[in-house]
């Protein structure tokens, strides 16, 4: 039976692939006849200049001629030399091109998410390792602002918002509520929580953001019926991390937002005032996306968002 066309193409093109000289040899004499010296060469291609003199001896003896002729300081190439290294370079150019536009293709876009700087500091920014360490391969870009940024403007994929139900979005979901505890480091809650009044010899972290009552300490001053009284002294804030970093460091009493602080609160770095949290009503944070059909590294950073706010009995499964 006589082998078919195809049959013959394979074979040839399986010899003319076995005829091919050694393509590592040749990377690396393309290497040298770009920088015209081996040591320059070896440094290119982060080899040893002994590693690169045997793939030019060795492509020598595959092509049974020299290649280079060596000097003392100095090397030239040959005929032989420079007919390969004008076939072989053009072709080295065009494989590092593509590989370069093939790669940045599958390269995944960051995931750029905003929120206020008090939720990306005290609340994703502890937990972004855990994600980083679940999926190496998706970048997250954090834009922390206190102004609400236009999504598509600013090229963000998700958004955590801090306001009422009837603000939120129709297809935002809701991260957890809004509740106020009164908190200070260990050493000085024993003495700041001893009773009412015993608040007022302590200096109170205030956050100066007036659209929010419940963290004001005139408010809650005023409920605890001490409203006509001044404390020791206040300290003023503009942003929310800072009100909870100066708390950590036994600086006064704080306004905790429990769903930001519940982990300091469940390792005991802060503790508790006692009685029952104020609840804003119909207020929380909400999870909301550019686009109905996110990327699937959007998606997989959604999702985890989610999940952190499940961990920590925090996410409401209806709304």
């Amino acid at each position: 039976m006589k082998p078919s066309l195809f049959s013959l193409a394979h074979r040839m093109i399986t010899q003319q692939l076995r005829q091919l000289p050694p393509l590592d040899a040749i990377k690396g004499f393309v290497a040298v006849g770009r920088r015209m010296s081996i040591t320059a060469a070896a440094d290119d291609l982060c080899l040893t200049q002994s590693a690169v003199s045997r793939q030019i001896q060795s492509l020598e003896e595959y092509f049974r001629t020299p290649l280079l002729i060596r000097k003392h300081r100095a090397i030239e190439l040959t005929d032989a030399g420079r007919q390969l290294y004008e076939l072989a370079a053009p072709w080295f150019e065009e494989l590092a091109e593509f590989t370069r536009i093939v790669r940045q293709e599958r390269r995944l876009q960051p995931v750029t998410v905003t929120a206020s700087i008090g939720v990306a500091s005290l609340w994703i920014l502890p937990r972004l390792g855990g994600f980083q360490a679940q999926q190496p391969n998706v970048d997250v870009r954090l834009a922390a602002s206190d102004k609400v940024l236009d999504m598509q403007q600013e090229g963000i994929d998700l958004a955590i918002r801090y306001c009422s139900a009837a603000s939120a979005p129709p297809d935002a979901v809701k991260l957890f509520d809004e509740e106020v505890v009164l908190v200070a480091a260990p050493a000085l809650a024993e003495k700041a929580f001893a009773g009412p009044e015993a608040l007022l010899d302590q200096v109170l972290l205030e956050f100066d953001d007036r659209t929010r009552p419940w963290l004001r300490w005139s408010d809650w001053l005023r409920a605890m019926g001490l409203g006509n009284r001044q404390p020791k002294s206040t300290l003023h804030f503009n942003h929310y991390d800072q009100v909870i970093r100066a708390a950590l460091d036994g600086s006064g009493v704080a306004l905790g937002r429990t769903a930001l602080i519940a982990p300091m609160l469940a390792d005991g770095r802060l503790v508790a005032g006692p009685g029952k949290g104020l609840q804003a009503s119909g207020y929380g944070y909400w999870l909301v996306q550019a686009t109905q059909q996110p990327r699937p590294e959007v998606a997989l950073f959604r999702d985890w968002l989610l999940e952190q706010a499940r961990q920590g009995g925090l996410h409401d499964e209806a709304a």
